[in-house]
């Protein structure tokens, strides 16, 4: 019997299924005419006109002229003049932070040739073109390391041998083995503490710089392009450094 009532309910329970399930209707689906972006769209004019004030006011700012160079200034190279130039503006600006907030010197600075977007061409440099350069919202952060823990960081360029630009650093390799290390002109001493200044990016691990971990990340809240922007501003003229800062001997 209960086997009768079971068999019973299997039945009806499939029935009601079966109704249920016939009982659904498909919605209509209506399909959109896909609009493609070209130059034959039009202009909303009406939206022009609302941002066209807000419009000339950022062209005006943007095309406000901060600094000239007489050169070129291009991230190609293991020491590039603008990678240099911007390294040693972090150092500065980084410098001053640093004494002002922390009574300390600054001992180098490294940034990632990634984060410099594009170049600078000789004649006026404009707002906009360190806009260009360097789009991010990166902060400009302090790095306290041991001597003894800056090894990672100098291993970090034998290995990759990759021309990330530096200030007041100067790392030779041969065949991918370190083979001199200074800071300030002087060799590392294992037990000093050491002030690193870099991006938050870079702090963080960016571009497997791993060696970052073992110190001491302070924030400073300032941005790189603006420290940048204030740096050209500061120079009129630019005077750009091609000095060695990274000598990979046997680069392939």
């Amino acid at each position: 019997m209960k086997n009768k009532f079971l068999l019973l309910g299997i039945a009806l329970a499939t029935l009601s299924a079966c109704k249920t399930a016939s009982s659904l209707q498909v919605a209509n689906v209506k399909t959109q005419k896909n609009i493609s972006i070209n130059n034959e769209l039009k202009n909303d004019e009406e939206f022009v006109k609302i941002i066209e004030p807000y419009k000339q006011k950022l062209d005006k700012e943007m095309n406000q002229k901060i600094s000239h160079t007489n050169v070129d200034l291009t991230k190609q190279g293991d020491n590039s003049n603008l990678g240099n130039l911007l390294a040693d503006y972090t150092f500065d600006g980084a410098n001053e932070w640093t004494k002002a907030n922390l009574q300390k010197n600054i001992d180098a600075a490294l940034i990632n040739i990634g984060g410099i977007r594009t170049t600078i061409g000789k004649g006026d440099i404009w707002l906009k073109s360190v806009f260009e350069v360097m789009p991010f919202e990166n902060e400009v952060i302090i790095v306290k390391m041991k001597g003894s823990d800056l090894q990672g960081l100098f291993d970090y360029y034998a290995k990759h041998q990759v021309n990330n630009p530096v200030s007041h650093l100067y790392i030779e390799t041969n065949n991918g083995q370190v083979t001199k290390t200074l800071i300030n002109g002087k060799a590392v001493n294992p037990t000093q503490d050491y002030y690193i200044a870099t991006s938050d990016y870079l702090a963080l691990g960016g571009d497997n710089m791993k060696f970052f971990a073992k110190g001491e990340s302070i924030s400073t809240g300032i941005k790189l392009r603006d420290l940048f922007i204030d740096y050209f501003k500061k120079n009129p003229e630019v005077v750009t450094n091609t000095d060695v800062r990274l000598n990979f001997i046997g680069k392939k």
